[in-house]
């Protein structure tokens, strides 16, 4: 039995997908729709940056921290300096001062080449120094019509690299136009953690609503239920384009229902 009281996985909610609601609205919402905790996506506001905040937040609304996602995407750089590194460092400091598990970082940008020079064998340090997964997330290939731009280093994909623990987010294997059940298939136990959420393949990072586009998010859930996996699933999709509030919310219901469902 997990934290919930539920066999198998736990189902979270990324603070990212109520924006541009706030961390504190990601909290009450996931409370109050039945999410079993949330993941912190540092960056959104300013109380996402705070630990003493966010504990406050979980306490109030007795719902757990999963997951911390590291400010490393492209409109973070300069949360919390610009050393990434010294955000990687934060961002343990913050795990552990919630009680989650997991740090969720991207792949270094591609100009980013002293950073990118040592990652891999870096990430490796610092879950040796700080007793913590860092899940390297899955991302994608830029493209702009026919052309293709790689901007991570050293890879957007993290499956054949020498990751221990990784991220697969279903978004940006539709992006990549990648199968993620055999992505799943190929890591194994190195699987730490899970974005669900949905697209259509469209250059655009679009995070739908699972079962609204057109990756396997039903047999990827059912994947994960039969093979055991016991680590936590967070629904990460925009609601920014739902309209009022009870259309965000029925988004989130219906995120968190399908998943609920296929595992």
């Amino acid at each position: 039995m997990n934290e919930s009281g539920r066999s198998g996985m736990r189902i979270g909610l990324s603070t990212s997908s109520v924006y541009p609601g706030t961390t504190a609205s990601g909290f009450e919402v996931a409370a109050r729709l039945g999410y079993d905790g949330v993941e912190v996506m540092v960056g959104i506001d300013d109380v996402s940056t705070d630990i003493d905040a966010c504990r406050s937040l979980s306490e109030f609304h007795q719902i757990p921290v999963f997951s911390v996602h590291a400010p490393t995407l492209l409109l973070t750089q300069r949360v919390w300096g610009t050393d990434p590194w010294g955000k990687l460092h934060r961002s343990a400091e913050m795990a552990a001062e919630l009680g989650a598990g997991v740090v969720v970082v991207h792949p270094p940008f591609r100009w980013q080449r002293d950073y990118a020079r040592g990652f891999v064998e870096g990430i490796a340090d610092l879950e040796r120094e700080h007793g913590i997964v860092y899940a390297v997330e899955n991302m994608y290939p830029w493209r702009t019509g026919k052309r293709e731009f790689q901007a991570y280093l050293p890879d957007w994909n993290p499956v054949d690299e020498d990751y221990d623990h990784v991220t697969l987010d279903l978004s940006h294997s539709g992006t990549a136009g990648e199968d993620p059940v055999e992505m799943a298939r190929i890591l194994g136990d190195r699987l730490a953690h899970v974005h669900i959420a949905d697209s259509h393949g469209s250059p655009r990072d679009e995070h739908l609503v699972p079962g609204r586009g057109s990756q396997p998010c039903a047999a990827f859930l059912e994947h994960l239920a039969d093979r055991g996996y016991d680590r936590d699933v967070v629904v990460e999709i925009n609601t920014r384009k739902s309209g009022d509030q009870q259309s965000r919310e029925s988004d989130l219901l219906e995120a968190l229902a399908f998943t609920r469902l296929h595992t």
